[in-house]
């Protein structure tokens, strides 16, 4: 396995290739959903969405899901909001469709996938061991 090469980031890198290291807000990441036997499209969530989201996991008092909650918030296909869907399943809240269709690992795995979108959680920035 070779190693991938890391340089130190310059300024004149950031500002020769802008583009390349420009955070992006529009992004978008499909996924299969094995159970089911289908692709599913999440969007990169917003920092707002996120700080909610994990403030709700912290919360013991909070009865509402918050993986639910952000796969809710970033699925774009399936449109999880599309009130005939959110009538055809009886949801009583909004969020409730989310369990309808997925089983909790896949909710927990699709939230961190939406997560992973935004930066957070495993890989992306570690400490050099000198």
């Amino acid at each position: 396995m070779t190693k991938k090469e890391i340089k130190r980031l310059s300024v004149t890198d950031l500002m020769k290739e802008k583009e390349k290291y420009q955070v992006k807000d529009d992004v978008t990441e499909t996924l299969i959903v094995e159970r089911l036997g289908v692709e599913v499209v999440l969007r990169k969530p917003e920092k707002s969405l996120c700080i909610d989201t994990m403030k709700m996991a912290r919360d013991e008092n909070n009865d509402t899901d918050a993986d639910a909650y952000m796969v809710y918030n970033t699925m774009v296909e399936p449109d999880l909001k599309d009130a005939e869907l959110q009538k055809a399943y009886g949801c009583t809240l909004p969020t409730d469709i989310v369990a309808k269709i997925f089983d909790p690992g896949e909710i927990e795995q699709l939230s961190g996938m939406a997560l992973e979108l935004a930066g957070y959680k495993k890989g992306g920035v570690k400490a050099i061991k000198n």
